[in-house]
């Protein structure tokens, strides 16, 4: 058979976006209509915009760059790349997952990578074309640069770069952690794919739906050659999806956690499991030493979107909307994964115990509270903070542990607000 010339795999690449978009549209049209996506009444809060960024680099996948730095960002802060679904902008996207809360209050910038019609008719990330998730090639080199511009303006912390999509931007979330696995620390694909399911535009419908089904080790060795020259840590893996996801199959779920936990040399057992508000399942998949290298998170009621909290509560965020499905905040719970939950700007030392020394003891003090729970629990409950996979106690910074919801420790809280270990004084 003659290949097909480049004019007509444009056209034909036009052709597939568009059915991408209105498959994406109809069914999120039908949730609406069910009451699963629903639009926000409340007035959205004041927000920022991010600000565009030209002269990034070569630019290779012809991306645009935007980028928010929240007031008085220090040195050595994190940095989160988001990447948007089909037919949003990046702008809108920071704005309705509520990124800026969180950049706010934890002291991280956002680097928000935007598609342009000229690539993609319905603005898709090509996640289904190889010159575009190779590593050094198309719209991944282009994302990658936006990180090295990001690092040299800011200063930010090369060791935490972190990236989440959705859909499209998901699933090329996805193929980034392959293709860079030494530039991302971790990343949160939203409803999407397993990296390199899609050979091309033309099996992209079956890997959306019903989804393609692979042995772990052939999932896995996708990752490995996406840069076979690696021989680090690779980035843990948090994966998103609806259980009434029609546009992306929700089977697609299990078999990211496939791919991912074998990248990582684990199997598929689960070490916890827990549960969330909006009827959320919370799997964690540890590697040997008892980190968690892979987490899932399953909403059963979710059809195709990112899931949103609207609300001033410290876990709620977002505005409601077409893909922006109001159920619990994803991006609360994606910062809390990633350590960067009170981070501030400040490189978070494993080995560190805390901040605050322990407080001279003063017979005025009320009689010590005891809490006992799980070392999410109380992260949850502001007892503790994570960083990097491990639990402190907030005000003693004593170390709990690994920050999972099955390693139980009892704090001891005295003063109020002041926690340490008190494993046989309550």
């Amino acid at each position: 058979m003659r290949a097909a010339s480049p004019s007509r795999r444009s056209r034909l690449r036009r052709r597939a976006a568009s059915l991408l978009a209105v498959t994406a549209l109809v069914a999120t049209s039908a949730l609406t209509a069910a009451g699963t996506v629903q639009a926000s009444t409340a007035p959205a809060a004041a927000t920022a915009q991010p600000a565009p960024v030209t002269g990034f680099g070569s630019n290779p996948g012809n991306l645009t760059m935007y980028r928010y730095a929240p007031p008085g960002l220090g040195s050595g802060s994190p940095a989160v790349v988001l990447l948007h679904g089909c037919g949003q902008g990046g702008p809108e996207y920071f704005t309705h997952a509520g990124w800026q809360k969180f950049a706010d209050a934890h002291g991280f910038s956002v680097i928000v990578a935007e598609q342009k019609q000229a690539n993609n008719s319905s603005r898709c990330f090509n996640w289904f074309e190889s010159g575009d998730i190779s590593r050094g090639q198309g719209e991944a080199l282009s994302v990658k640069q936006m990180v090295d511009r990001t690092v040299a303006d800011l200063a930010a912390d090369p060791d935490r770069i972190f990236v989440t999509g959705l859909s499209a931007g998901g699933i090329m979330a996805a193929s980034l952690l392959a293709a860079y696995p030494e530039v991302f620390a971790s990343g949160a694909v939203v409803a999407g794919l397993p990296h390199r399911c899609a050979s091309g535009m033309l099996d992209a419908f079956t890997c959306m739906s019903p989804g393609r089904t692979q042995s772990a080790q052939a999932w896995g060795d996708l990752v490995r050659a996406a840069h076979p020259g690696h021989s680090g840590e690779r980035p843990t893996v948090q994966l998103w999806h609806g259980g009434a996801d029609h546009v992306v199959a929700s089977a697609n779920l299990q078999e990211s956690v496939k791919q991912w936990t074998n990248a990582h040399g684990t199997n598929q057992t689960p070490n916890a499991t827990g549960q969330l508000p909006a009827d959320t399942t919370r799997t964690e998949y540890h590697d040997a030493g008892g980190k968690p290298v892979v987490i899932s998170y399953r909403t059963a009621s979710n059809g195709h979107g990112t899931p949103v909290a609207p609300g001033s509560g410290a876990t709620q965020c977002g505005q409601a909307g077409a893909y922006f499905l109001a159920s619990l905040c994803s991006s609360y719970y994606i910062v809390q994964d990633w350590g960067l939950a009170g981070s501030g700007g400040s490189d978070p030392d494993p080995t560190d115990p805390g901040p605050d020394p322990d407080p001279d003891p003063d017979p005025t003090d009320p009689p010590a509270t005891c809490h006992t729970g799980s070392n999410y629990a109380h992260t949850q409950a502001g007892r503790a903070t994570q960083r990097g996979g491990w639990t402190y106690a907030v005000g003693s910074g004593d170390a709990l542990g690994l920050w999972n919801m099955w390693v139980t420790t009892t704090l001891a809280e005295s003063p109020p607000g002041y926690y340490r270990l008190a494993p046989g004084a309550c």
